[in-house]
């Protein structure tokens, strides 16, 4: 289901973003091709409050990551929200993906599409269980926390993350959308 937006309310997401050798646009779209997922991003809630989380080079980042060879996106999601959060996720719900396309000469990994693939985005409830798993070779967290939503979008507006900012954004008006149809 393609959701309306209001584009004036999103400028980063509305514009083709890059992220090295990577253009991507941001599709408010739920209907996905698994076969074209290499990435999975979630913006987790605990409650009414968003999680965030910073890695050891101080940033904060927004939890998900690419796919293991033979793995869904959704044990993908489960993965990166114990390894990142040191939580469990309770739900998810796709909100929309990332229409990426790459100029390297091959994909990332061996088992990703190339050089057109898709990173799929969706909110959800985690609850923090345990310590962020940290395995070797990944992104070292610091820190995890639950803020407000203003806090969650100053701290990535500060770090120059405005595509993540305007996404956590996105995600609570989703939310909170989703919730009044539901009652």
């Amino acid at each position: 289901m393609k959701r309306d937006i209001d584009w004036d309310q999103y400028p980063a997401l509305s514009n083709d973003i890059h992220w090295g050798v990577v253009k991507a646009r941001y599709v408010c779209d739920d209907e996905l091709d698994e076969g074209l997922v290499s990435n999975v991003t979630i913006l987790p809630f605990a409650g009414d409050r968003c999680v965030v989380f910073q890695v050891a080079d101080g940033s904060w980042e927004l939890p998900g990551g690419t796919l293991e060879p033979g793995e869904g996106y959704m044990d993908a999601l489960r993965r990166e929200v114990r390894e990142e959060l040191g939580a469990e996720l309770e739900s998810f719900r796709l909100i929309g993906q990332f229409h990426c396309e790459s100029s390297a000469p091959g994909p990332f990994r061996p088992h990703i599409p190339h050089p057109r693939f898709v990173r799929a985005v969706g909110y959800g409830e985690v609850r923090l269980a345990f310590e962020p798993l940290n395995p070797e070779g990944a992104e070292q967290v610091i820190a995890v926390e639950t803020v407000e939503l203003d806090e969650a979008v100053r701290r990535f507006v500060q770090n120059g993350r405005d595509d993540i900012a305007e996404l956590y954004r996105l995600a609570y008006a989703c939310r909170k959308r989703d919730r009044e149809e539901a009652d």
